[in-house]
C-alpha cells in the first residue's frame, strides 16, 4: 500500500489530472501565471515551455515539492494557497487541488496525503482557494481549476459563482471511477 501511495517520494507525481490541467494552461494561460500546489512543477514546466505565458511561478506548502519544481526550472515558493501574492499581480492561476474525499479517521499524516486529501467533501482546499482567488488576480484574469466529479462538480461551480466568478468547462475526461474537468473561472464584471 505504501508503495502505491508513493510514500517513497514526498512529492505528488503527475497523473491524468496533471495532464488535463497542463493542456488547458498551455491553451489559455497568458502573462504572469501561478500554479498553486505545483508539486513536481510538471504542469508549470509545460505551460512555460509550450504556452504563451511571460512568466510561470509555482507555489506549494510542501518544501520537497518546491525543491522538485525548482529542479525543473520553475520559480517556486513555499506558500499556503495564495497568501503571499499581491493584489492584482497575476494574469492566470492554475490549481489542481487535493480533491479526494477522505474520512478523517483514515488519513495518514504525510506529504502524499496532503497532496491527495480534500477532506470529507473533497473541497477543503477548493473553497478557501476560491475565497481568495479574485484578490491576486487581475480584473481580466483567469483561473483554471481542476475539479473531480468525486468532489461534487455542481457544488464547486455554485461556490465559484457565489465568489464572483463566471464558470465554463474548458476540458473534460471521463474514467470509470470519475470525471475530471477543468473550469475556466473569470471575474464577473458586474462584481456580483
Amino acid at each position: 500500500m505504501a508503495e502505491r501511495r508513493g510514500l517513497g517520494d514526498p512529492v505528488y507525481a503527475p497523473a491524468e489530472d496533471s495532464g488535463l490541467l497542463a493542456e488547458a494552461g498551455v491553451d489559455r494561460a497568458r502573462g504572469v501565471v501561478l500554479e498553486v500546489g505545483t508539486g513536481s512543477g510538471w504542469v508549470a514546466e509545460r505551460v512555460r515551455a509550450a504556452g504563451a505565458a511571460d512568466r510561470v511561478l509555482g507555489s506549494d506548502l510542501n518544501p520537497h515539492a518546491c525543491r522538485a519544481a525548482r529542479e525543473r526550472g520553475a520559480e517556486a515558493v513555499r506558500a499556503d494557497l495564495l497568501d503571499p501574492f499581491a493584489a492584482d499581480s497575476l494574469d492566470a492561476i492554475l490549481f489542481n487541488p487535493p480533491y479526494l474525499p477522505t474520512d478523517p479517521d483514515n488519513e495518514w499524516d504525510d506529504w502524499q496525503e496532503a497532496a491527495l486529501s480534500g477532506g470529507e467533501s473533497g473541497r477543503d482546499l477548493i473553497e478557501p482557494f476560491l475565497d481568495d482567488a479574485a484578490r491576486p488576480l487581475r480584473p481580466d484574469g483567469l483561473v483554471l481549476l481542476l475539479v473531480s466529479s468525486l468532489t461534487g462538480f455542481p457544488e464547486v461551480v455554485e461556490y465559484a459563482v457565489s465568489q464572483g466568478f463566471d464558470a465554463e468547462t474548458v476540458a473534460e475526461e471521463s474514467y470509470p471511477y470519475e470525471t475530471l474537468s477543468v473550469l475556466a473561472l473569470t471575474p464577473r464584471s458586474d462584481g456580483a
